[in-house]
């Protein structure tokens, strides 16, 4: 390890890591010296990442395709990455889904699809790589959870619920591991430039019948900087806390949200 390469030896997997804040957090962890493996739904979408992240001279960028929500789906994926790249010691629970709708038109089939991929995913991959982590008295475990995890939202009550879970989960597992040399954290987001929120913006048009400027607009006046959130910026939150010297930072949720009120 070096001061210039923090990650250097350490393996990366990074769910949802097939656009957005996922690819972000990957291209991260590269320039930081980890070999990342890259897992998501769809292989052409991972391929595509790779292809952009893999550089020159440095180590090839894995990939596993794997449904979060599925044990089956995330068991196989892990230890087909353990077999590939090595044990696991940076986990990045990334991936996620949301649907807009009021509480009382929200099916019990979103619901639980929403708790399946955002909260029930994180438990399955985390509980994945722990064994490994803790007998090497090593890890680092970081969900991206969003400011919905910290506060409610309209109209988006599964995925806030959803949210909170993944905080309660990571606050308890990090009192779990906390005398195991392993961290867990959350990093909560506000609204980023994402396909979620591209997605947002066009039910927020196809609803109201405001412009796509006004819709933008609206979400980013959420954030006090008048802005969204750069990928690139979650993604730096979330390799601080996979150093090696980032030890004594376990339990916590760091907004990353341009100063919104919780």
């Amino acid at each position: 390890m070096s001061a210039s390469y923090p990650l250097e030896g350490l393996h990366a997997v990074v769910t949802g890591g097939g656009s957005g804040i996922g690819a972000a957090i990957a291209q991260a962890l590269i320039a930081d010296g980890a070999r990342v493996t890259l897992m998501g739904r769809t292989l052409e979408r991972l391929e595509a990442q790779r292809d952009r992240l893999t550089v020159d001279g440095g180590p090839a960028v894995a990939l596993r395709v794997c449904d979060v929500g599925d044990e089956a789906s995330v068991v196989a994926a892990f230890a087909a990455a353990v077999a590939a790249s090595g044990p696991i010691d940076l986990l990045v629970n990334n991936a996620g889904q949301v649907e807009t709708a009021p509480l009382a038109r929200t099916s019990l089939q979103t619901w639980r699809r929403l708790l399946d991929v955002n909260l029930t995913g994180t438990f399955l991959c985390s509980r994945e790589v722990l064994p490994g982590m803790t007998e090497r008295r090593f890890g680092r475990i970081v969900n991206v959870a969003s400011t919905a995890a910290l506060k409610g939202y309209a109209y988006v009550a599964a995925y806030c619920a959803a949210k909170h879970g993944v905080l309660g989960l990571t606050r308890a597992l990090a009192l779990e591991t906390a005398r195991k040399g392993v961290t867990v954290n959350a990093v909560c987001p506000g609204y980023t430039e994402t396909d979620i929120v591209a997605s947002a913006i066009d039910t927020i048009v196809a609803k109201t019948g405001r412009s796509a400027e006004a819709a933008l607009a609206e979400l980013a006046s959420v954030n006090p900087q008048g802005r969204l959130v750069d990928p690139a910026e979650v993604a730096a939150a979330v390799a601080w806390l996979a150093r090696r010297d980032s030890g004594a930072i376990t339990g916590q949720a760091i907004a990353v949200a341009g100063g919104e009120v919780m």
